[in-house]
């Protein structure tokens, strides 16, 4: 007989260590595909968490508006003087450069996480969705994991981002927004519209296991309703998360993600079966398993943050973009 699915009960943060502590069960090297039952779902951030510069502010500083004007737009973001959607058509209108030559600087300028490609052959090899979630413009965050990954590899990513009109001759950059609002992407709406196609198991009967991972606080919501949330080490993200008692799991590269991922893979399998919720649930991540269902990708999940998180709305507000050469500072 199956295993009840059983709703934990609300944790008590006042003297907890956030950190998620490790999995316990036996971690070793595993074979391409672990085969387990539990169905994983991943949702992740791009700029410093895929890759750990910023695309946006590659182009801004080399082709368009240039450091020091994208400095003051951006603290006219987080002072609520203008809008986010106001702001980002003022800096994505800057640029005078074709696409393709846009391109150019990023392929030099930007880093992938290290482990990142081994990480994502790892989702390839176990059946496990991968998801990216963005501010950002959908063909600059395609064309970069093409270069990077290879196109073959980057079509298992699906991207949940605006979308873009960009002239040939490149002296017009217009982002188009999921929504027209001031924002850009009306949250509330999204949601309203996934709820209205969902339930909450799998067409199999299982319930999936939801993952994001992050480095800054652009949305938030999506954080708070993963079963596993992982903080890259020493970002706005993290800090964000010990300020506000969300339990966590810090990581400096996707191999530190693979590995727990591997480890309640198993452990889940030994426990649950696969049946039932995951042994590391969270209540809040049903609206991941409702949406994921159906196989749709949720738009609401690239939504921008409630008016009082509007201060980490661009992206520079919790990971800096730094040139190549001078690297990313990290602090434990």
């Amino acid at each position: 007989m199956a295993p009840s699915a059983v709703i934990p009960q609300p944790l008590d943060f006042s003297k907890a260590d956030l950190k998620v502590s490790k999995s316990t069960f036996n971690d070793n090297a595993s074979p391409n595909s672990i085969g387990t039952k539990r169905k994983i779902i991943c949702f992740s951030d791009f700029d410093g968490t895929i890759f750990m510069q910023d695309t946006g502010h590659v182009l801004f500083d080399s082709h368009g508006c240039g450091p020091e004007r994208r400095e003051v737009l951006d603290q006219q973001i987080k002072t609520g003087e203008r809008s986010f959607k106001e702001v980002s058509e003022e800096m994505w209108g800057s640029l005078n450069v074709p696409f393709d030559d846009g391109f150019e600087v990023m392929k030099t300028a930007l880093d992938i996480d290290v482990d990142f490609q081994k990480f994502h052959r790892f989702c390839i090899d176990n059946d496990i969705p991968f998801n990216v979630i963005s501010a950002g413009l959908k063909p600059i965050l395609r064309r970069v994991l093409d270069q990077f990954l290879g196109e073959e590899d980057s079509a298992h990513i699906e991207i949940v981002a605006n979308d873009a009109k960009i002239n040939t001759p490149g002296t017009e950059w217009k982002p188009v927004w999921i929504h027209d609002c001031d924002l850009g992407h009306d949250k509330a709406l999204s949601i309203q519209e996934a709820r209205a196609a969902a339930k909450l198991e799998c067409d199999d009967g299982t319930i999936p296991l939801i993952v994001f991972i992050g480095d800054g606080v652009s949305d938030l919501p999506a954080a708070r309703q993963a079963d596993m949330l992982f903080a890259r080490r020493g970002l706005r993200l993290e800090e964000y998360c010990i300020e506000n008692k969300i339990a966590y799991i810090p990581f400096d590269t996707f191999a530190d993600i693979q590995k727990e991922v591997e480890a309640i893979m198993r452990e889940d399998q030994q426990k649950t079966g696969g049946l039932g919720l995951p042994t590391r649930s969270n209540p809040r991540a049903n609206i991941w398993r409702r949406i994921s269902s159906r196989n749709a990708i949720p738009l609401y999940l690239a939504a921008t943050p409630a008016r009082e998180e509007k201060m980490f709305l661009w992206p520079e507000a919790f990971s800096e973009y730094q040139p190549k050469e001078q690297g990313i500072p990290l602090t434990a």
